[in-house]
């Protein structure tokens, strides 16, 4: 077996010399006097372990240089462990360099020894997080179409996928904000014999109502005040592949029954045209509104419904999908931290705060904290406040006994309530209490009930 590469930086000739000749059994050393070495044998060598002196040229009597060396090492590569040189008595840099991302420190003069201790921790911990990175990347493209997760919820909505996605068959995405609903849209298109043609997406909620009409269909050259040029609405856009209409729900009446027409004969007019244009796409339609309210409500077409509905696909709130929250967390920051170019873990609160949060946005919701997260983070691990998330009660000695046990039930009844989406017979059941305790608890902790 190959031995592990430790790279010397240190502009000290008979310092490196010394540390060649101290490691050369047990690892393969490289050297270097500078920054630029440093980062020109990172490029040339997959390097484990660097030990750095923070003083080098061209400025050595003091550590600017120092650590703009440990700036770019880590950017180039997160995952090294750079353990940093320091005289006798600087512990205000040896921290600094902690804080920026070094994995340890030791003092000059170098005791071999101890120097040998430190090297060897580093190198365990860099080939675990190695190992662990490239199984989550080999894991991540055998997953399914970009979406993660082994719930048996999100099994269900992957065999779904692959049965609909071998048809052309119309089908409505139905789930709250944020839970992937263009995921599997888009994940149909590719598995489907439509993936060398467009994926056409359109948010129906997103865009004025007298301007959907055009946007959809497009117009023709003087239909309406400022229609200057013929343009091509998203469906004809679509031809060949895929239409995907999102939030559906949010279609005026009038436009459902242009819709309608269009499914029906595949043929459309531009707004002010005659011209009949024959489109061959498929329709994947989206919404996180209850369809059958609507209906039942007149706000929604039942024929239209059931044309658009011949499959339907749910997509499972975060909260339901079992076991997904730290498979789904640590993917995500893996993606972030390689965009952001930072080296962070969760800590143990963080991972346990993210698990008892209801999540009410969702993997959206997961994704833009976790993003802040990175960014904001001191040091290189995710706390509960670095996501802006409360960690889990903990009762300790100063606590009265009524404060604990009030502590631990507001706990409980939150959590029994995020998971039930505010059903207060659910909650009871849950929690084996009857309704009226509940509520007199509730009212009591000054919970909300909604």
């Amino acid at each position: 077996m190959d031995k592990p590469k430790v790279l010397i930086t240190d502009d000290d000739d008979d310092v490196r010399s010394q540390m060649r000749w101290a490691l050369g059994t047990d690892y393969e050393v490289l050297l270097a006097e500078d920054r630029a070495s440093t980062l020109d044998v990172l490029k040339r060598e997959r390097v484990d372990v660097v030990t750095l002196d923070l003083g080098l040229p061209p400025s050595p009597g003091d550590t600017r240089e120092g650590f703009l060396a440990l700036g770019e090492m880590l950017r180039f590569d997160p995952l090294l462990k750079v353990v940093v040189i320091t005289g006798q008595g600087d512990k205000a840099n040896a921290l600094n360099a902690i804080a920026q991302g070094a994995y340890d420190f030791f003092s000059k003069p170098v005791d071999i020894d101890v120097l040998k201790v430190i090297l060897g921790r580093a190198l365990y911990l860099s080939r675990l997080e190695r190992e662990n990175r490239d199984l989550q990347q080999s894991w991540r493209f055998d997953s399914f179409e970009g979406m993660v997760g082994t719930s048996p919820r999100m099994q269900t909505v992957f065999e779904a996928i692959r049965k609909v996605a071998s048809t052309d068959a119309p089908v409505l995405v139905v789930g709250e904000s944020g839970t992937g609903k263009e995921l599997a849209a888009r994940a149909i298109h590719r598995l489907g014999a439509r993936k060398g043609g467009p994926f056409i997406p359109i948010n129906c909620g997103a865009i004025p109502e007298n301007l959907l009409e055009s946007e959809l269909f497009g117009h023709e050259k003087g239909a309406f005040t400022g229609a200057d040029i013929q343009r091509q609405g998203r469906i004809e856009a679509a031809q060949g592949g895929t239409l995907f209409l999102d939030e559906i729900g949010e279609l005026s009446l009038a436009l459902q029954v242009k819709l309608m027409r269009f499914l029906q004969e595949r043929q459309i007019e531009r707004v002010g045209g005659r011209k009949t244009i024959q489109v061959d796409v498929r329709v994947i339609c989206a919404t996180n509104a209850d369809l059958c309210k609507a209906m039942v409500e007149g706000r929604f077409r039942e024929d239209l419904y059931y044309r658009i509905g011949v499959v339907v696909i749910s997509m499972p709130p975060l909260r339901e999908r079992d076991g997904d929250i730290p498979l789904l967390a640590k993917t995500l920051l893996q993606r972030l931290t390689s965009e952001q170019k930072r080296a962070l873990t969760f800590n143990g609160k963080a991972m346990g705060a993210m698990e008892i949060h209801p999540w009410r946005g969702n993997v959206r919701e997961m994704e833009n904290r976790l993003l802040r997260a990175v960014i904001m983070a001191e040091g290189n691990q995710i706390t509960p406040a670095d996501l802006e998330l409360e960690g889990p009660f903990q009762p300790d000695q100063t606590m009265g006994l009524a404060q604990a046990r009030e502590g631990v039930e507001r706990q409980w009844v939150e959590r029994s309530m995020a998971r039930n989406r505010g059903n207060l017979t659910r909650c009871a059941e849950e929690l084996k209490i009857s309704r009226p305790t509940l509520y007199e608890l509730i009212d009591k902790l000054g919970i909300s009930r909604k």
